[in-house]
């Protein structure tokens, strides 16, 4: 509790990962007395608030006439779910097919939700303003309080040097095959798109964006979140403006027992948690089939079904829901079978467990590449995997004794750091120093 209360407002992406992030901060601020409110996407009606938080919500495009409420991020596993076969493709391919397509959608949301945000803004006058996004919202940035960025996604986000690979390609940090190309392909199918959009955001106020990114950086405070031991720091050194919180493993989630069926098992069977995000597990046909593979297998599975859960037929080796809280079932498990989001694969490293992670889009094919090639388990192709490919791969992960106990190891240090009790330090430090001044 503090004697100076301060209003926090948080903008985070509509996607659970980047709204859970900001939960699981704003939850530590808001016990400490202090006001904080979400400018989230209108689909978290009733979402929000129940934790104690201000719902100032925003829509992103116009409603339909009639609309009914949506299931939170609604918007993005539909998006997601229409264009899944783009995932089969290359990432240099998936440039023009996906990436760009998400970046002006988007761009659409801001432009859209501006006058909306002005309006909240002046409304309840926050002190600091956090944004958790990939595009930049102009009225966050000129509002006169001090704005604060995270970065949720994998930190290749945050360019820097000619030594990292390219953003969203998968590509190894030690091997450049294929940078210039991709690189190259990516001003190809963004530099207008980047051009219009960096205009009007000018014309809103904001500075001149930096060269084909589509997001600013704060000059006050800026917060990845990557454990330290997989961050790039050796390669990519960042200025003071730059804090990492190796993990923000949220505490609003609801505990969770293994239910009977999966917790009694053999002796020599695992327990592992399997999880395509809220968006992966809109594509059924994958899920499906990762199910029915690891069926034939002895060990047991928790499974978060994702949005169509109800078409999904799991076997009695396993159990599973739309959701389940995943920071209270990693710590349980042996094994994690991820798609790669940053929530999830910062997550498990918190909890010293190992990975298989089957990428599908965004940033998960570099916390992909990243979790392979630092020996923290094993990247799979998604959609081309063979059956026997897959069981291998649970098998040589859950006997690997002494890369579990690396990873372990990793684990109880990244706990010990507390990042989320350092990311709202951090928060609360800008929001008092500029209350103060």
């Amino acid at each position: 509790m503090t004697d100076r209360p301060l209003t926090i407002l948080f903008m985070p992406e509509s996607a659970y990962g980047p709204t859970n992030q900001c939960v699981g901060l704003g939850d530590i601020l808001l016990k400490r007395g202090h006001k904080v409110v979400f400018a989230a996407e209108a689909s978290w009606k009733g979402k929000l608030e129940p934790l104690g938080f201000v719902e100032a919500l925003v829509d992103l495009a116009e409603p339909a006439e009639g609309a009914v409420e949506e299931d939170a991020g609604k918007f993005w596993t539909d998006f997601i779910a229409e264009t899944a076969p783009e995932f089969r493709k290359p990432t240099i391919e998936q440039l023009e097919s996906f990436v760009a397509p998400t970046y002006q959608a988007l761009i659409d949301g801001a432009v859209y939700c501006e006058p909306q945000l002005r309006a909240i803004i002046a409304e309840h006058r926050p002190d600091v303003i956090v944004e958790d996004n990939v595009v930049t919202f102009p009225a966050l940035m000129t509002s006169g309080a001090p704005y604060v960025r995270i970065v949720s996604c994998n930190p290749l986000e945050v360019r820097g040097s000619d030594d990292l690979p390219p953003l969203f390609a998968g590509y190894p940090v030690a091997d450049r095959d294929g940078w210039d190309a991709y690189t190259k392909r990516f001003d190809e199918t963004h530099r207008e798109m980047w051009d219009a959009y960096n205009s009007w955001v000018q014309e809103q106020g904001a500075p001149p964006l930096p060269e084909l990114e589509f997001i600013h950086s704060s000059d006050t405070l800026n917060l990845y979140v990557f454990p330290e031991e997989a961050d790039y720091h050796d390669v990519r050194p960042l200025d003071e403006t730059w804090a990492r919180i190796d993990s923000s493993v949220r505490e609003t989630d609801e505990d969770y027992v293994v239910p009977p069926e999966v917790a009694d098992r053999p002796d020599d069977s695992a327990l592992i948690y399997l999880s395509l995000g809220s968006l992966g597990g809109a594509d059924l046909g994958l899920m499906q089939r990762l199910v029915d593979v690891l069926g034939t297998t002895r060990h047991r599975f928790i499974v978060s079904k994702g949005p169509r859960a109800d078409e999904l037929t799991l076997p009695d080796t396993m159990v599973g829901a739309q959701m389940v809280p995943q920071t209270k079932v990693i710590p349980q498990v042996d094994l994690v079978i991820t798609h790669g989001g940053n929530n999830t694969t910062t997550e498990s490293l918190h909890f010293g467990k190992p990975m298989i992670v089957l990428p599908l889009f965004w940033d998960q094919y570099d916390n992909a590449q990243r979790v392979h090639e630092l020996g923290y388990g094993i990247r799979l192709d998604t959609y081309g995997f063979g059956d026997a490919e897959l069981v291998d791969a649970v098998e040589t992960l859950l006997t690997d004794t002494a890369l579990r106990a690396r990873v372990a190891e990793i684990g109880e240090a990244v706990r010990k750091r507390d990042g989320l009790r350092k990311g709202a330090d951090l928060i609360e430090k800008v929001g008092l120093e500029h209350v103060g001044a």
